[in-house]
């Protein structure tokens, strides 16, 4: 196969699952790592794609994937950081739960715990965990955003801050390299901004192609996070802000 046949081919990969890692195409085109790299490189170059730790990706700054294309993207390891991460969930915590579809698989992870309260702003969260008779599940007010059925709005902020909650689970949509957190609604990282300030402990979750992925609204900054759940370690630029900030890291 000729570079030229393989980078359309790619190209064509990416565009139609959002995004693809480094491992899959060596898998898929029977390559080594350095050559898929070198692929990517020269597609980022022309502008094609955008190229991000361990992968590659067609995401704009303004506009996210789409819903259903994100809940299956990385769903393995989605699956692996929720199954880490409910574990330090006690039985009869409290519990924040952000918009996300991270953190709706870490919904479904917790469905073996017993006598939760939990306050969400997704409503998919919502009716995942709804399904327990021992858990309280409180909705939080606000406009529903119909591509996702997240709720947003300066009333769901406001009573969001009417909670102290054991813990406040984040997801994101991406890190840049100076560990800024990013998102593209502004009214929903103002959500997760009260949802931040509102927990006893922050618990971060994110797979490694939100590393270097660009959004245009800055959300805080992973120092803010108590624990950070991963499944790749994260760019050499991000590990001495976990360490100075005594930021966990869970790598799965």
């Amino acid at each position: 196969m000729t570079q030229q046949r393989r980078q359309d081919l790619i190209l064509e990969q990416i565009r139609r699952k959002g995004f693809a890692t480094i491992d899959e195409l060596v898998d898929h085109f029977q390559v080594t790592p350095q050559t898929i790299r070198r692929d990517l490189n020269s597609l980022a170059q022309d502008q094609k794609i955008r190229r991000h730790h361990g992968g590659a990706g067609l995401e704009s700054s303004t506009v996210n994937t789409a819903y259903q294309t994100r809940k299956i993207m990385n769903l393995e390891a989605k699956e692996k950081i929720a199954s880490e991460l409910v574990r330090m969930i006690p039985d009869g915590a409290s519990l924040f739960i952000n918009i996300g579809t991270t953190t709706e698989t870490i919904a479904r992870a917790l469905l073996g715990h017993k006598g939760l309260q939990v306050v969400t702003n997704n409503l998919h969260v919502a009716m995942i965990l709804g399904r327990k008779e021992d858990f309280s599940v409180v909705i939080a007010g606000g406009e529903v955003r119909h591509r996702d059925s997240g709720v947003i709005g300066e009333a769901t902020e406001e009573f969001i801050r009417q909670f102290r909650m054991d813990f406040g689970i984040i997801g994101i949509s991406g890190i840049d390299l100076e560990g800024s957190l990013l998102d593209f609604d502004y009214r929903e990282v103002r959500v997760a901004q009260a949802i931040i300030e509102s927990s006893r402990q922050v618990l971060l979750a994110a797979d490694h192609s939100k590393f270097g992925r660009n959004a245009m609204v800055r959300l805080g900054n992973i120092s803010q996070a108590n624990h950070f759940f991963t499944d790749a370690p994260p760019p050499a630029e991000i590990e001495p802000i976990l360490t100075q900030n005594r930021v966990h890291l869970h790598i799965v």
